[in-house]
């Protein structure tokens, strides 16, 4: 059996759990620069607002009913993320952290227990250690699971917590789901069954195996064996290694200027190659890119991407930031308002595996190497140390490149500056 436990309306409840005055008033949470509405507390739900809605469209209707409008607290929701999964941890063998707000446990060893019971306990553990309200489902196979987590958190009547044990509960619980709402179907997949009258989870469990391998291939193949109760999707207790890493912001200001540009993808380059090293791995490949706003109704719109070979892998941020610069000579047009821009390193492989470079200036790579990764290392030794940005490239500039804020709550668990003061 699995379970998965989801935290509800994740963004919102975190910033509900310092501020107890706001328990049963409209919450939203904006995306970076205050831009659009990314999170909601069920109050906020029930006006209406949208997902994805941009603030400034629906700020009116904010007035109105008096919703708590926050700017998005990154480091905020990452701390009370890690609690809440070091919470789940002490509650199952296992853990597979799915997302920032999901984890699945093994619950196979708990036959004896009495599931909704145990699932009722883990939510009230999960409340008094952190304060983040979750629900859980628990079913056979993970995707059961999904849809068990989905319906205790949509129905009231489970209460927060929905075990699938039987194969009567499973079966209606098939048929209550949409083809649509199932965990690994996508749009189009959706389009395609609802066009052959797979119009439920039932329907596709019970849809011809061929047909579903020979048009969904082996994912659907999975997820229909996983919608009849056999496990295919096992516990993954080792997060894969990134192929990729990026980092991009939306710009808090217009930047208009190759010199400003500039500054900017060097900073998110040299992020790139700060997570590089801890996750102790070399890129060969790079990708910039830069655009315009996506609003912009003058006709002036601008995408422009490249991607280029590093000279040999490297995780170096000299060298990373040279090869981004190179890039963004190449794509950048005069007369253009940007508003984005980001810095995607791939091809990534573990640094054990490359002992030997692979260069054309074979005799000198090594020996630059050597010498690059100990600047490196003394750097991330004294960021560490001093904090973040202590020491960092000439050309980086973080402190320009910082989100709109505005609506920024304080870092409570993460901040000396920050922690709650309590008067007696």
């Amino acid at each position: 059996m699995f379970a998965l436990v989801d935290c509800n309306n994740f963004y919102a409840s975190c910033e509900r759990t310092f501020r107890p005055e706001l328990r049963l008033r409209p919450v939203v949470v904006l995306s970076n620069n205050d831009g659009c509405i990314i999170a909601r507390s069920e109050e906020a739900k029930a006006l209406g607002i949208q997902m994805g809605t941009p603030e400034f469209k629906c700020r009116p209707l904010l007035r109105q009913h008096n919703v708590a409008v926050f700017s998005s607290n990154y480091a905020l929701y990452g701390d009370m993320s890690s609690r809440v999964m070091a919470t789940l941890a002490a509650l199952a063998p296992e853990i597979e952290v799915y997302s920032i707000d999901e984890a699945f446990l093994d619950m196979s060893s708990f036959s004896r227990f009495d599931l909704p019971d145990y699932a009722r306990q883990m939510r009230k553990t999960v409340r008094l250690h952190t304060g983040i309200p979750v629900c859980v489902g628990i079913a056979p196979t993970k995707t059961l699971a999904k849809i068990a987590n989905r319906l205790a958190k949509k129905n009231p009547h489970y209460q927060g917590v929905c075990v699938l044990a039987t194969a009567a509960e499973i079966q209606a619980a098939l048929l209550r789901t949409k083809v649509e709402d199932i965990w690994g179907i996508g749009r189009q997949w959706s389009k395609l069954l609802q066009a052959k009258r797979i119009e439920s989870a039932a329907d596709l469990a019970a849809a011809s195996a061929a047909w579903v391998r020979k048009h969904l291939h082996i994912v659907g193949a999975r997820i229909q064996a996983e919608l009849q109760g056999t496990s295919c999707l096992p516990m993954e207790l080792v997060r894969p290694a990134k192929q990729s890493i990026c980092t991009s912001r939306s710009f808090g200001r217009n930047v208009s200027t190759l010199a400003e540009m500039q500054k900017a993808v060097a900073t998110f380059a040299g992020k790139c190659a700060v997570k590089l090293r801890k996750e102790d791995s070399l890129a060969s490949l790079l990708t910039v890119f830069i655009a315009t706003s996506p609003f912009d109704e003058s006709g002036c719109r601008y995408w422009g991407t490249r991607t280029a070979a590093l000279q040999y892998p490297t995780q170096d941020s000299i060298a990373i930031l040279k090869a981004a610069e190179t890039i963004l000579a190449g794509i950048f047009r005069d007369g253009k308002v940007y508003k984005k821009a980001g810095v995607i390193v791939s091809g990534i492989v573990p640094r054990a595996s490359c002992s030997t470079t692979l260069s054309l200036f074979a005799e000198a790579a090594p020996a630059a190497n050597a010498r690059d990764a100990k600047l490196m290392q003394a750097m991330d030794a004294v960021n560490q140390r001093y904090g973040r940005g202590a020491v960092h490239l000439a050309a980086e500039n973080a402190e320009s490149w910082k989100p709109h804020q505005e609506r920024l709550s304080p870092r409570y668990t993460t901040r000396w500056s920050d922690i709650i003061e309590v008067r007696m």
